[in-house]
């Protein structure tokens, strides 16, 4: 089965240096044949948290929130990229996960942390696998720490670093290994229910 990855970056700062660790993400990930869409927290503008995805009625949610929603249900699972902001999340991040919830389900995360230092972020990863647990997208056992975030990669995505080259290969092999896993059960589940939306999920597969 082919896998549909949905990248998750937020952040609001100027000169972000965290969106070229996602662009490598994204990039990583197309050559291993995904199909990648990057959900930027910056592009689509989300209002601090009032009314979720989900208290919208069907057609009336905000333009931004349903191309968001549409790409998170589309996803077989999620990579989150995280800054350390005071051992957690960026506030931005956390606003746009917030705003949904049942189209997270039952799909599998991974988690890239990165920081300016030397440390890569690590301390918002505990902070990170609790809110996406929460969610119902729990993230698999590895994460991916990115040190010097702003001369590691260039503005295209790139290692200047070789060694994030080689290390990401095990962190998406494990990632695709919970996607693959997680879509045969979506799927088997769809194929059984006489529910439509899960029967189209069942003849799309």
């Amino acid at each position: 089965m082919s896998i549909n990855t949905t990248v998750i970056y937020g952040s609001a700062r100027r000169a972000r240096q965290g969106l070229k660790a996602a662009r490598f993400v994204v990039n990583k990930l197309e050559d291993r044949g995904h199909t990648v869409t990057l959900i930027d927290s910056e592009a689509h503008e989300l209002p601090m948290l009032d009314r979720m995805y989900k208290e919208y009625d069907e057609g009336e949610a905000p333009e931004a929130m349903e191309t968001i929603a549409s790409a998170l249900r589309s996803a077989d699972g999620f990579v989150v990229v995280a800054a350390e902001y005071n051992h957690s999340i960026p506030a931005a991040l956390k606003n746009l996960l917030d705003h949904f919830q049942k189209e997270y389900l039952y799909k599998p995360s991974a988690i890239v942390t990165y920081s300016a230092g030397p440390f890569g972020g690590v301390r918002a990863l505990v902070n990170l696998r609790a809110i996406l647990a929460e969610l119902g997208t729990p993230s698999i056992p590895s994460a991916f720490p990115v040190s010097m975030v702003g001369r590691s990669f260039d503005d295209d995505g790139n290692a200047t670093d070789e060694s994030y080259d080689k290390r990401i290969v095990r962190f998406l092999d494990e990632y695709e290994w919970y996607a693959h896993a997680l879509k045969h059960a979506r799927v088997a589940e769809a194929c059984g229910s006489d529910i439509p939306t899960q029967q189209a999920m069942c003849r799309g597969a």
